[in-house]
């Protein structure tokens, strides 16, 4: 008679690399008991860069969750636990199966887990120490193995007969998911209505109108552990209210304080009457020169501007070397675009813009735009880039002196198109006008560089025509 030997393995949370040390886990998609197999997606985690799915690379059956939704584990720690069926062989005293496993999980360092986006390290890495809070899984296990989901809802006095928690993760598309955790909505609680089972956007509301109809005093309320998806608004007469920060916001905070107090800005400011630039987006996006899937907006003539002055000062397209003490302008530019996201301020960017027609300059900025919406950002996409535009003008918003990515020698921050009295062929009349704003390092790029950069710009988007005798 043959008995089937199974082991323990444990997934830690992997090596994010580019110098992060922890994540936030920010859901679960599996419980204690539930089947798991290779590849599948088992938690979200966010890191300073991005919220990233992690698949699990093993098949077995999920023995424990060592952290709640919410917390913050340091790289390396392990998150999950899952008991693996091994070779079929003769029945041994129970005490001699977890030898095999521990001596497996000794020798298994070769292989690192790593997040979406990045490749495997070869090396150790350095991580800072640990924090207190997360230095022992095992005391926080008992509440998330429990069998309902108590760290995600609080307790509720209406009856919730649609939370019927399965092991089999709800089906919804990425930006379903985001505004479920928006509208703080469990995705188990929803009754899906789509095709195949899929829960739509319809749906979410449905839900979150039944939910508020019968408004008792004890309705139910939702407290999910993960970073809130806006900024908390403070009731007058309720007292303080605290944001953590942390992921997103952390790292932006860390970059810049560190970009303010390491490179000596300059900010340079222009007016532009920008009324044929804006004639020249309508007859774009009526004519579909570009295609007709093609999102056409001023920022796409920015970005060209901007694009075709660098082509004609490449000086403004320089890192600073601290260590060789040295300038190094770049052999291409990768164009950085700011936005707003849930999560914070995020800059992704395209790689190498300057090589892209206007067209795969749009199509580029509508994916960029889109994607970072949707919170799925891939790491990669937001690093090495070498100049910025902030497009403060969505928010009415006319200008402002944008700080500097690190690492980066300029950033110019586009305002708000006003139809303002302005002088034309000797007549004052109403224009289109906006306000641009360029801040440089002014270790690398003097006045005379970032003003002939900044008056190329503002050229261009009064004469459209010259980004083609100028590009």
């Amino acid at each position: 008679m043959t008995t089937e030997v199974r082991s323990l393995r444990e997934f830690k949370m992997p090596d994010v690399g580019e110098g992060l040390t922890e994540a936030e886990i920010l859901s679960w998609y599996v419980k204690p008991g539930d089947t798991v197999t290779d590849g599948q997606v088992v938690c979200e985690v966010e890191t300073a860069k991005a919220a990233v799915e992690l698949p699990i690379p093993f098949t077995g059956t999920v023995e424990q969750l060592f952290f709640p939704e919410g917390a913050t584990v340091d790289v390396g720690t392990v998150i999950i636990s899952v008991a693996v069926a091994g070779e079929a062989g003769a029945p041994s005293a129970p005490a001699a199966a977890p030898a095999p496993a521990a001596a497996a999980a000794e020798a298994e360092p070769e292989r690192r887990e790593v997040l979406v986006g990045y490749g495997p390290r070869t090396g150790g890495s350095q991580r800072r120490a640990r924090r207190t809070t997360a230095a022992a899984p095992a005391p926080v296990a008992a509440p998330v193995a429990a069998p309902a989901p108590a760290p995600v809802v609080a307790p509720v006095a209406a009856p919730a007969p649609a939370v019927a928690v399965t092991g089999e993760r709800p089906l919804a598309k990425p930006p379903v998911r985001k505004l479920a955790k928006d509208l703080g909505i469990d995705l188990r609680a929803v009754t899906p209505t789509g095709p195949d089972g899929v829960i739509t956007r319809e749906d979410l509301h449905a839900h979150a109108a039944a939910a508020a109809a019968p408004a008792p005093a004890e309705a139910p309320v939702v407290e999910r552990a993960v970073e809130p998806a806006a900024a908390p608004v403070a009731v007058p007469g309720a007292g303080d209210v605290r944001v953590p920060v942390k992921g997103v916001r952390k790292a932006t905070a860390q970059a810049m304080v560190a970009s303010a107090f390491t490179a000596p800005h300059v900010t340079e400011f222009v007016q532009v009457d920008v009324t044929r630039t804006m004639k020249f987006v309508r007859r774009l996006k009526e004519s579909g020169e570009l295609g007709r899937d093609v999102r056409v907006s001023p920022l796409l003539l920015v970005a060209k501007a901007l694009l075709t002055a660098i082509k004609r000062h490449p000086g403004i397209n320089a890192q600073w070397d601290e260590a060789a003490q040295e300038i190094v302008i770049k052999g291409q530019v990768n164009l950085g675009i700011a936005a707003a996201t849930p999560r914070g301020l995020i800059v992704p960017n395209i790689k190498d813009a300057g090589a892209k027609t206007l067209s795969g300059l749009a199509v580029s900025l509508g994916e960029l735009i889109d994607t970072a919406r949707q919170g799925k950002t891939a790491p990669g996409d937001m690093q090495g880039g070498t100049v910025t535009i902030t497009n403060v003008g969505v928010f009415g918003v006319d200008s402002g002196t944008p700080i500097l990515n690190p690492g980066e020698a300029a950033i110019l921050a586009f305002g708000a198109v006003r139809e303002l009295p302005w002088v034309h062929k000797g007549k004052v009349v109403p224009r289109q006008v906006t306000t641009l704003a360029l801040s440089f390092d002014h270790r690398l790029v003097d006045g005379e560089l970032g003003s002939k950069v900044l008056a190329d710009i503002a050229g261009i988007l009064e004469y459209p025509k010259r980004l083609i005798t100028w590009g």
